[in-house]
């Protein structure tokens, strides 16, 4: 038996308050998440001297290089929990240039002394990713400043790598050092 006309609008409003009851059951504060793809990578043709002058037009602190190959499992985890977060996303880009390089890619980039090569020559050759994700910053001079190896935990420990970045704690301390300051501190609180 056909629905008949009126039944629509009738089922398209059920379904709506459906969808508002179900935003109604989120946690206080609890933000949808965003593609990572589209919120958390700017979009790039390669040319790392083209970013750093977009980053200093844009007034951020530098380049954040995020190394990954399609079948990675870390990589894949850490775009659907943690670069997925709209408070990751936000932060990240106030002061960061976020680009992905593919350590399997054929295509080709420019690095930050100009040389062209292939993506897959830039990861192995220039800074010997074996393992992904891998997450590079570089400063506005294009030199490295801190570097890591692995997912983080969660947005928590991903967002302190972004303060311990930011707050130029790579001189003085390690990342790990500062993480289990960061957590004695919030247990703390």
């Amino acid at each position: 038996m056909q629905p008949s006309p009126n039944d629509r609008p009738r089922t398209l409003l059920q379904v709506f308050l459906l969808f508002v009851g179900a935003l109604t059951c989120l946690p206080a504060g609890a933000t949808a998440a965003r593609d990572a793809e589209e919120y958390f990578f700017n979009e790039t043709f390669g040319n790392l001297p083209d970013e750093l002058a977009l980053a200093k037009q844009e007034h951020k602190i530098g380049i954040l290089l995020f190394f990954e190959q399609e079948d990675c499992p870390f990589c894949h985890r850490m775009k659907t929990t943690v670069l997925n977060q709209p408070e990751v996303q936000d932060y990240f880009h106030k002061y960061f240039r976020i680009l992905s390089v593919d350590i399997e890619g054929d295509l080709d980039m420019t690095d930050f002394q100009g040389r062209t090569m292939t993506q897959k020559d830039f990861s192995f050759k220039e800074y010997n990713v074996r393992a992904t994700p891998v997450l590079a910053f570089f400063d506005l001079d294009g030199k490295l400043v801190a570097r890591h190896t692995g997912p983080t935990k969660g947005v928590q420990d991903f967002l302190w790598l972004g303060e311990y970045v930011v707050g130029e704690h790579y001189r003085s301390e390690s990342f790990a050092r500062f993480k289990r300051e960061k957590r004695q501190q919030t247990a703390r609180e």
